[in-house]
């Protein structure tokens, strides 16, 4: 059999099993959007070198690569395009490209910044300037799309120095699978703030309030009783229902440069935390009482000037990228540092790191390209290594079954990360 006629056997192989697994990363932070991964086992240390498995060059972006079955999903810029490409997990031989948006750039850099979600035979696409895509993950084709300007009124790129941040650097926060909803930061003021679409056509089902996007992800969480979707817009951090969008609760949070970019995390006990260089890291603690529900301030560590870098919950801690070049830990129930390690960053705003959660240790990838192996000790700092994997990257790394996925500006690398 020629290998023309061969290809088909092998697209029908992959794509006839696209049905997602545990140990899958098929959206932003990991399969709960919690930075948590759910593999069994990885090296118990990282060795001084790590080659990688297969290594392909990529176009710009600081999009996230995505993984669920045997396909990967990473967007770039190509050509003056925002593109999608699909590639198999255990080769990076591309499958698929599609472009689909003119590119974006600022003097940050060019190309996507939003992270695709992949769910079931489809994968969701968003562009900078709002041009959001249905793509089939079979082939690439547009099975519905919508843009936040046309249709909604938005526009999010700019150059107005009164615009504020999150409308000069467009279009961040990624799309969120709500069983058979798709919940979607929009951002306009004209009621449309967070729109919900049926994730298999397109229709808009419900629109809700009139905050600017900033450039944080929507989460599902379930608090004081209720499971409802939570998001850190340009303006406050909410709780909505999810059949009608309606208004649960609001504390407000704003800032000249409307810069929320962390996803909120989770705490036990009905607790929320968000951050932001302009004013630290908050605790918001949820309610319900007769008159429905409210939320009120737990704890403010006005110090905890996070800008990037969204942290992850274990038990009573917090660990993730804190001020100054410190790698933190931090008590969950009252915001202080439990202990900080140096020499993480560079003691700028745009310092970064991705953190994930395996077990009882944590993979912490910098913006240097440095991958630290830590122990989830709420005592002290623990190395189990640290291996230089990739060059200056902002984009979170992509774990699945036992393999770590890294993107910095000029490629795109696998690692085996799995116990041997």
């Amino acid at each position: 059999m020629c290998r023309l006629a061969f290809l088909p056997l092998v697209l029908q192989a992959v794509f006839g099993c696209l049905s997602s697994t545990a140990s899958d990363w098929p959206q932003w932070r990991g399969p709960n959007r919690d930075g948590h991964a759910l593999e069994e086992s990885l090296l118990a240390t990282l060795p001084s070198e790590l080659k990688p498995i297969w290594k392909r060059p990529v176009g710009t972006g600081f999009s996230a690569p995505v993984v669920a079955g045997e396909v990967l999903i990473y967007l770039d810029e190509q050509g003056g395009r925002e593109t999608a490409h699909a590639l198999a997990p255990s080769t990076g031989v591309e499958l698929w490209k599609v472009a689909f948006a003119d590119a974006f750039s600022d003097e940050w850099g060019v190309g996507p910044r939003s992270t695709p979600v992949m769910d079931g035979d489809r994968v969701y696409v968003q562009s900078c300037k709002g041009e959001f895509r249905c793509l089939s993950m079979k082939d690439g084709q547009v099975r519905w799309g919508t843009d936040f300007e046309k249709n909604f009124g938005v526009i999010f790129v700019g150059t107005k120095v009164n615009e504020g941040a999150a409308i000069r650097r467009g279009n961040n926060g990624s799309a969120l699978i709500d069983e058979s909803h798709l919940i979607v930061p929009v951002g306009s003021t004209n009621g449309a703030s967070i729109v919900c679409f049926d994730k298999l056509t397109g229709a808009v089902l419900w629109k809700s309030l009139n905050d600017e996007s900033a450039y944080a992800s929507p989460i599902l969480a379930t608090l004081a009783g209720l499971k409802q979707i939570v998001a850190f817009t340009a303006d406050a951090l909410v709780g909505l229902d999810r059949a009608d969008g309606h208004l649960l609760w609001r504390v407000p949070i704003r800032t000249d440069a409307k810069r929320h970019a962390l996803s909120p995390v989770i705490l036990s006990g009905d607790r929320v935390v968000v951050a932001s260089h302009s004013f630290g890291m908050i605790c918001v603690h949820v309610a319900k009482d007769s008159g429905g529900f409210s939320a009120s301030t737990a704890w403010h560590n006005r110090a905890m000037k996070v800008n990037l870098s969204t942290p992850v919950a274990v038990s009573d801690s917090l660990f993730g990228f804190g001020t100054g070049q410190d790698y933190v830990c931090l008590d969950s129930t009252t915001g202080q540092v439990r202990w900080a390690q140096p020499g993480f960053g560079r003691g700028v705003k745009t310092d970064y790191a991705s953190s994930i959660v395996v077990g009882d240790t944590l993979l912490v990838l910098n913006e240097t390209g440095l991958l630290s192996l830590i122990a989830v000790d709420p005592l002290k700092y623990r190395s189990l290594g640290q291996v230089q994997v990739c060059g200056k990257t902002w984009s979170f790394p992509a774990l699945a079954h036992g393999r770590l996925y890294v993107r910095d500006g000029r490629d795109l690398q696998c690692f085996d990360l799995s116990a041997r």
